[in-house]
């Protein structure tokens, strides 16, 4: 049995496949998130216990697959890694960042070189040479940058409907949806954990009315500052390397993604809304050709 884990800060999904057939064995496990870089050692291994279907089946996993937030640096990987082979005695480990999640999900099992964005909650950039990867910029957080992401467009929406820049009509539904008061507002920004998660909610407006010349707005804006920011620091690669896209943003504004893609004469290549999909794709087919 193969344990396939992709895991940001709030959730973590569990599938688990057959070794040899690459066929999913039961259903898809949730559990909080396994961010190690803000959870404690104690604290990872009780929300493993805790689901039963995964500590059931402990013994019998031969090789886990965990792809998280927080992975990024050696000490938080040490530390979760030592967790995952308390539990799962018998598997082989591997635990790298989310990035690669994206990577595996969007460019499958060919290895061949991209450059690979991920729009979901967050947005980053990365270049695959096949092998490795490489980021030119270090992430300061949702706060600073995490361009054309799911909080970065909840922002724009709350600024705009609070600075009066949002259509009227618009603005009538947007208040009937969420409650906007200031009061609200500032208690889920400054006093509550994950502010990013709740900004990246009022970002489902947007794709429901990215017909309107508003919205259509606000995406193409937000796209070429990524663009400008992020994917153009490999000028140089995007001569001969497509760009693969992961995540929810991503996946449902594919059309104005293409259009900006062309202003800027860059490659569009495959869409992936979650990432936990594509990868068991890529170890399935990695098993059966095993």
């Amino acid at each position: 049995m193969i344990f396939i884990i992709d895991s940001g800060s709030t959730k973590c999904d569990w599938i688990a496949i057959d070794s040899k057939t690459g066929d999913q064995l039961f259903d898809k496990q949730r559990t909080k998130g396994l961010n190690p870089a803000i959870i404690s050692e104690t604290e990872a291994f009780e929300i493993i216990k805790d689901n039963t279907v995964i500590y059931e089946n402990k013994k019998k996993v031969s090789h886990v697959y965990f792809y998280g937030a927080g992975c990024g640096t050696k000490k938080p990987v040490k530390m979760l890694k030592g967790v995952l082979e308390s539990i799962f005695v018998n598997a082989e480990i591997e635990v790298k960042e989310d990035t690669y999640a994206a990577i595996y999900a969007t460019v499958g099992i060919t290895h061949s070189p991209a450059v690979v964005c991920i729009l979901g909650t967050g947005s980053n950039c990365s270049y695959y040479d096949g092998e490795k990867v490489e980021q030119r910029v270090i992430s300061l957080g949702y706060s600073i940058m995490d361009d054309a992401s799911g909080n970065y467009f909840g922002r724009q929406l709350i600024r705009d409907y609070y600075f009066d820049k949002m259509p009227h009509d618009m603005k009538l539904v947007f208040q009937t949806r969420y409650d906007v008061s200031d009061d609200v507002l500032k208690n889920n920004l400054y006093k509550k954990p994950n502010p990013n998660a709740y900004l990246a909610t009022f970002a489902e407006f947007m794709i429901l009315n990215k017909e309107s010349e508003y919205v259509q707005g606000i995406l193409k804006k937000g796209f070429r500052v990524f663009v400008e920011n992020m994917i153009l620091q490999y000028k140089e690669e995007l001569k001969t390397v497509p760009v693969h896209f992961a995540g929810s943003i991503a996946f449902f504004t594919q059309d104005e993604i293409k259009k900006v893609a062309q202003e800027f004469g860059f490659t569009v290549g495959n869409f992936e809304r979650r990432p936990i999909e594509g990868l068991v794709k890529y170890h399935a087919e990695i098993a059966r050709n095993s």
